[in-house]
């Protein structure tokens, strides 16, 4: 196939409606932002400099959320004013395939998939990091380390050593006030240590100030009060412990942040589950623009009258969004529940919505 100029007729009808759609939707998203200014500068006396900061950052996420609408709805209003016009029939008179006629179309959704899937990836989690560094720091004058963490890591030998700290100090990548107990195959403990602090040096935790309680099979217990330094495998290095402790949400990270979190072992049940699903549906969900794409054809060949082909078109297109998600939500809860088979739950909605919109573009294409 090569690019020809019913390429860029096709692609030129369709940038101006998706650029409608894309500012009619962020409108829609910063008006709550702007909300959230509001009260910030009011109820939380934030400076305004860090409202507007928090709004420029939160508008990435928007952004890949609106992608996908704003290319159902610009689909659905070029297709229907190219209908409307008997410019799609007088294409087919000429003998052009409709197939060929939409290709266009469809390469958009792929492209615009894969660049969404870059923003998501790749520069959400930046904002997201930036947006809580600003709430935290400048809003709420609170750090995002300064509260307890616990980390579990299994031992060489078997059994587990649980490492608890009152806070982490990422300046000098230490913990202060630590506690750890190790635990037997059994669940016993079998030493515990007291530190001041631990600091993360060669790649190795060093426990400054320690305190060593060991607890022997027979009952009796060794104490050694003042050891002035020694080494300790904690189970995570301090950039995991930023991930997990500034980005509890798995939504505000990456995949690959995803997974480091996931391969530490530092995760509850129902919290494994829940990373593991949102590590799934991260890749599916920009391939919404394609599958909307897809879905929008079909339904824009219906002539409407041009008067009110942007409001229906819009309505129309919130519809397709509601239930699309509403799908997805469901489906989220069963990759939850299933998780052996949480990739193909992930991939569902838009298993279920690229056929519906094969079927009925296959039949477009018919008549």
């Amino acid at each position: 196939m090569r690019f020809t100029i019913l390429d860029r007729y096709m692609l030129s009808e369709l940038a101006g409606p998706f650029v409608f759609g894309l500012s009619a939707f962020m409108l829609i998203f910063a008006a709550t932002e702007i909300l959230n200014i509001g009260k910030l500068v009011s109820n939380e006396h934030a400076p305004l400099w860090a409202a507007l900061m928090v709004f420029a950052w939160s508008l990435p996420a928007d952004i890949v959320l609106v992608i996908p609408m704003a290319l159902l709805l610009g689909t659905l209003l070029s297709v229907q004013r190219l209908s409307s016009e008997s410019e799609i029939t007088a294409m087919k008179a000429a003998g052009v395939t409709f197939v060929r006629i939409v290709a266009p179309l469809l390469a958009v959704g792929i492209v615009l998939s894969f660049v969404t899937l870059f923003l998501q990836e790749g520069v959400v989690p930046y904002a997201n990091d930036e947006l809580t560094e600003i709430e935290n720091n400048v809003i709420n004058h609170v750090s995002a380390f300064s509260r307890d963490l616990t980390v579990s890591a299994p031992l060489p030998g078997g059994g587990r050593q649980v490492t608890i700290a009152t806070a982490y100090e990422p300046n000098s990548r230490a913990l202060l006030h630590v506690t750890l107990i190790q635990y037997d195959n059994h669940n016993d403990p079998r030493q515990v240590a007291f530190a001041d602090r631990a600091e993360f040096t060669a790649n190795k935790w060093t426990l400054e100030n320690s305190s060593v309680y060991r607890f022997n099979p027979d009952g009796t217990t060794l104490a050694e009060p003042r050891i002035a330094q020694q080494e300790v495998e904690i189970g995570e290095n301090p950039s995991d412990l930023v991930k997990r402790m500034s980005n509890g949400d798995p939504e505000n990270m990456s995949r690959s942040e995803i997974a480091d979190i996931v391969h530490s072992g530092q995760l509850t049940q129902n919290e494994y589950r829940k990373y593991v699903t949102t590590y799934q549906e991260k890749l599916s969900r920009p391939f919404a623009c394609f599958v909307f794409i897809l879905i929008a054809i079909p339904l824009g060949l219906r002539s409407i009258q041009s008067s009110g082909s942007t409001s229906l078109g819009f309505g129309l297109s919130l519809l397709i969004v509601f239930v699309y998600y509403v799908v997805m939500t469901v489906c989220s809860f069963a990759a939850e529940a299933f998780l052996a088979f949480a990739s193909l739950w992930a991939w569902m909605p838009n298993i279920l919505f690229t056929a519906i919109g094969l079927a009925r573009l296959r039949r477009a294409a018919l008549v």
